[in-house]
């Protein structure tokens, strides 16, 4: 796989990964709460599941570094899938306090604590952006 390649199918993870944040909660946001005392519960276990995130970022951060260190080499194609899976799962964990959001549009969470908690993802989701000194 040569780099361009790479590059766009990261991009497009990045994309399919916001709009899996994303639209759980505004498709469940629509809908009337079944139970309403639970929203400050998600709210604080979404805000808990911001720090699930630390390790994989720190896993991230050394992949992005042993892709750069073996670039134009015989390794680049397997640095570049390994990046690409490590990357996958933090955006899966980083997508974590959304979909707590998400499942709190169900049991009461206030409109503007989902936000806050989709914001935090979408705030993740841009630490696992690809740097342009890997061009």
């Amino acid at each position: 796989m040569n780099r361009v390649a790479a590059r766009r199918q990261l991009a497009r993870d990045g994309w399919l990964h916001t709009l899996s944040m994303v639209l759980p909660v505004l498709l469940l946001g629509r809908m009337e709460a079944q139970v309403a005392d639970w929203g400050l519960a998600l709210f604080a276990a979404g805000l808990v599941s911001l720090f699930f995130s630390l390790p994989a970022f720190t896993a991230f951060k050394h992949a992005l570094i042993s892709t750069e260190q073996v670039l134009n080499g015989p390794a680049e194609a397997d640095a570049w899938s390994h990046l690409r899976r490590v990357r996958r799962r933090g955006l899966l964990i980083a997508s974590l306090p959304a979909w707590f959001a998400a499942a709190g549009a169900l049991l009461g969470m206030e409109p503007i604590v989902r936000l806050l908690l989709v914001l935090g993802s979408l705030v993740l989701l841009v630490l696992y952006r690809i740097p342009r000194q890997l061009h």
